[in-house]
């Protein structure tokens, strides 16, 4: 199960609304989404979380790039919402890269199908090797995205089960959180 919720902070403090995000495709879209929440260009936190799972924080400050957090980047992956927030960048990929090498691909000038006497014994599946490895497990992103806000980055790491309660306590916004949850 799936919980997603924007916090925008106002001059009046914190306010909260849930996000449906079956339109949001990339993390763009999903900026766009945390922007039109606030127009007065003030800070936006897009918490998501898959239960017993993994949480991503997402902060947008005005025109400002995203910052991205997430909690296990492997559990995450295997998420259509997680996979929104697991950019190249955050991953430490060049943009485009799938995994597959082409230094790894066979360009021997065989036909489809015909092994060369090398590689006989090789077999197809040797191009994909490593773009498994390519999402770490664990953390990866800005673990000081809420620094200047009250939540540090040891505590936003050793969070686990009801880490979006603890961020919006930590904020003193757990009670808008609550309206939305």
């Amino acid at each position: 199960m799936y919980f997603a919720a924007l916090l925008a902070r106002t001059e009046d403090g914190w306010e909260a609304s849930d996000t449906e995000l079956d339109d949001v495709e990339t993390l763009s879209d999903l900026a766009d989404l945390a922007r039109e929440a606030s127009p007065d260009e003030d800070t936006v936190l897009v918490l998501i979380e898959q239960e017993d799972g993994w949480f991503g924080v997402v902060r947008v400050d005005g025109e400002e790039d995203p910052r991205i957090y997430v909690s296990d980047a492997a559990a995450a992956a295997r998420s259509s919402y997680g996979e929104i927030l697991l950019t190249d960048e955050l991953l430490g990929r060049e943009p485009g890269d799938d995994g597959a090498d082409l230094d790894a691909l066979d360009l021997d000038g065989t036909e489809d199908g015909e092994p060369d006497d090398e590689d006989a014994g090789a077999g197809a599946g040797a191009v994909a090797v490593g773009s498994a490895d390519a999402v770490p497990h664990g953390p990866v992103g800005d673990a000081q995205v809420l620094e200047d806000l009250g939540v540090s980055e040891k505590e936003l790491r050793s969070m686990t089960e009801d880490a979006l309660s603890e961020i919006a306590e930590a904020l003193g916004a757990s009670e808008v959180l609550e309206t939305v949850r």
